[in-house]
């Protein structure tokens, strides 16, 4: 069987207890579980501050610190456990930690070495290249949500010409559809159509854009109700001020923050989900979405195309220009005439297709089978 370690170098800084952070992190979970659910034995290693450890559903969770505590040298916890397990592979969470690259390099030279992108920056100032390029050299292999957002790494030359890329969603979702009529009774959401904003009031995710391009559309969709669930919101001020127009007045509600248990209720009452994302790693909500069969109207962006594939083409979805307000509303009504139940089945087949706990874990153990060919 194959032996995988999956290191988080994340420190969670609010110090939660594991099985508190394991409920909280759905992305460390999800890479975990559903490797060893595609037939690896997944051991994962989480930065802490404290020692600690638990099994769950399959998978043994180490928490440990991951600095020798003089930011030069790994723990001897971790060297003690790396040399315990005796991976085939690891898999580190991040692009960005070269210093844990290099740790991880020295204390398993020969075994090949994974990083995934979690929504990595290539660094702007030249002089900080090397370093970059040093750490990647290190890795056999780099996973991106999509292939496309390799190419700013590549382009700065930070990435080694025999360096594997490879397509591996960042996470998944348990969530499913619920019935619409019961949905919408339970969260009191309507609209016709019924839009669903989930995502932080902010200039990346460009919640102006969003609601100029509503304004636009509700000439041609008259029952149009949008419900905006956020959590950090400083737009917040001026997307109040842009409701005071009429078009807007009374047809967008503020949910503000949402337990997570009720996204899914709320995706499943409604029939698009809108975002005005400038970038993003992934694209957690979207993926949500997928999974409740909801229908995302979203920007065309190399995540967002990587997570929807052929959906456009076959009408349950739609990726809009950035920015572009007048190509959402375009959007807005072409997809609303659309018929529903043949949306919701196509975005759910995407789902099980591409970024399920299952089609996951497929993905992340043909990287780690791939990596370890010459």
């Amino acid at each position: 069987m194959l032996r995988v370690v999956q290191i988080n170098p994340f420190l969670d800084t609010l110090g939660r207890p594991p099985e508190q952070l394991l409920q909280e992190w759905s992305t460390l979970v999800h890479c975990g579980r559903s490797a060893a659910e595609a037939g690896a034995q997944v051991s994962v290693v989480q930065c802490s501050n404290r020692r600690d450890h638990l099994t769950q559903d399959g998978v043994d969770y180490h928490f440990l610190p991951l600095d020798a505590g003089d930011g030069r040298h790994p723990s001897a916890p971790l060297a003690e456990l790396l040399a315990r397990l005796h991976p085939d592979v690891l898999h580190l969470q991040g692009l960005d930690f070269a210093r844990e690259i290099h740790w991880l390099a020295a204390l398993a030279p020969a075994v090949p070495l994974l990083l995934q992108d979690h929504a990595a920056r290539p660094p702007g100032r030249p002089w900080t290249w090397w370093r970059w390029r040093r750490a990647l050299a290190r890795a056999r292999g780099l996973m991106f949500s999509a292939r496309e957002q390799a190419q700013p790494f590549v382009r700065r030359g930070l990435v080694a010409a025999r360096t594997r890329i490879y397509e591996v969603p960042e996470s998944s979702c348990d969530f499913r559809p619920r019935d619409r009529d019961d949905a919408r009774r339970i969260t009191g959401l309507a609209g016709a159509p019924c839009l669903l904003w989930v995502g932080h009031l902010n200039a990346n995710k460009d919640p102006l854009a969003v609601l100029d391009g509503i304004a636009l559309a509700v000439p041609r969709l008259p029952g149009l109700q949008l419900w905006m669930c956020f959590g950090k919101a400083p737009l917040y001020n001026a997307v109040r001020e842009r409701l005071r127009d009429p078009l807007l007045a009374g047809r967008v509600h503020l949910l503000g923050t949402q337990p997570h248990a009720a996204i899914e209720q709320l995706m499943s009452a409604a029939d698009f989900l809108v975002q005005g994302s400038h970038r993003e790693g992934s694209g957690y909500s979207v993926i949500e979405a997928l999974a409740c069969g909801l229908s995302p109207i979203v920007t065309d962006i190399p995540s967002f195309r990587g997570l929807l594939g052929t959906l456009p083409g076959e009408q349950a979805a739609r990726l809009w220009p950035v920015g572009d307000a007048a190509r959402l509303a375009d959007a807005l009504i072409e997809l609303a005439n659309e018929p529903w139940l043949q949306r919701r089945q196509r975005v759910r087949a995407r789902f099980d297709a591409h970024c399920s706990p299952a089609a996951l874990g497929r993905s992340l153990v043909s990287a780690y089978s791939d990596a370890l060919t010459a």
